[in-house]
């Protein structure tokens, strides 16, 4: 017996007319009858009552007939849903994400995928330093991070998504925290102030970007808390003890306290999407076509 077989019976069962389901199946009546003859020979059961008039099922064949619909149903439905994982449109997907995009970009993300691709199973793990999204990697406990540059990305495809100026995040009593909130914030005169920063020791590129601002503006940061979240930063610095510099997309954290101000200076620092270039499935492929058109790839602020 093989499927064709469920299949030739099926379409006679359910037209209750030999004739009509060969036309069904695009195949003469003789073979048709000459196949249904077979199955019932190989069952042992008489499935069909033929006169010159009509053809009816047995009760034997209304009940293989239940049987058979299932089968097959549950054979085009195992094909479906290969073909969905083929193209990248079923399957499971973790995504690490630095703590600015948490906030930003990955609420926006996350809605399209459930619109877009509903039957992938997507999770995911905010505010990841990009060191960690790289570990992560190549143990195989995220499948696509989106982190900040510059990191070491050996072995992985990288694709740029956008470029984020950086602001200043100030307490509200701070006094360059009133005024104009589009006025710039010369660095310079953020020089006697403590600053909240995520981790050093190369755990954070945010880290780096302050050491490097600071020193173009003239002088070393003093450093009075790191952290690994943004939302702790933010909330320190609600808190007033001490200033941050971090990526425009952290304004979308609102906390009661604290104040947002653009620099004078243009620095930025870049958020990409990576993934190990052995792994560059169709479902990441999928994944990152969403993120291109979510990604507000006209880079923030200019």
């Amino acid at each position: 017996m093989e499927l064709r077989h469920l299949r030739y019976f099926r379409a006679v069962a359910e037209e209750l007319h030999f004739g009509r389901a060969a036309r069904r199946l695009h195949m003469a009546q003789p073979p048709l009858s000459q196949q249904i003859r077979a199955l019932e020979d190989e069952l042992g059961v008489a499935l069909l009552v033929r006169s010159t008039r009509r053809v009816e099922l047995t009760p034997a064949g209304e009940d293989y007939l239940r049987r058979a619909v299932s089968i097959l149903d549950s054979v085009d439905a195992a094909g479906r849903q290969a073909q969905r994982i083929a193209d990248g449109r079923s399957g499971t997907l973790a995504i690490g994400c630095v703590g600015s995009a948490t906030y930003s970009l990955l609420p926006k993300l996350v809605r399209a995928l459930s619109e877009e691709l509903p039957d992938v199973d997507v999770s995911v793990r905010g505010e990841m330093l990009a060191p960690a999204q790289i570990a992560a990697l190549a143990a195989g406990d995220i499948d696509l991070a989106l982190l900040r540059m510059p990191v070491d990305t050996t072995g992985l495809h990288v694709e740029a998504i956008r470029s984020d100026r950086l602001i200043v995040a100030l307490p509200e009593d701070h006094p360059l925290a009133g005024g104009p909130p589009d006025d710039p914030v010369d660095l310079a005169l953020l020089h006697g102030d403590d600053f909240i920063v995520h981790a050093g020791g190369g755990r954070s590129v945010m880290h780096g970007a302050l050491a490097a601002a600071a020193g173009r503006a003239g002088f070393v940061p003093r450093i009075r808390h790191e952290v690994e979240e943004t939302s702790t930063l933010v909330t320190l610095v609600a808190a007033g003890a001490g200033v941050a510099l971090v990526p425009e997309p952290t304004s979308a954290l609102w906390v009661a306290g604290v104040v947002y101000r653009p620099l004078s200076v243009a620095d930025r620092v870049d958020l990409v999407a990576a993934f190990p270039t052995t792994r560059r499935t169709p479902l990441v492929e999928q994944v990152l076509a969403v993120l291109r058109r979510v990604g507000d790839t006209g880079l923030s602020g200019g």
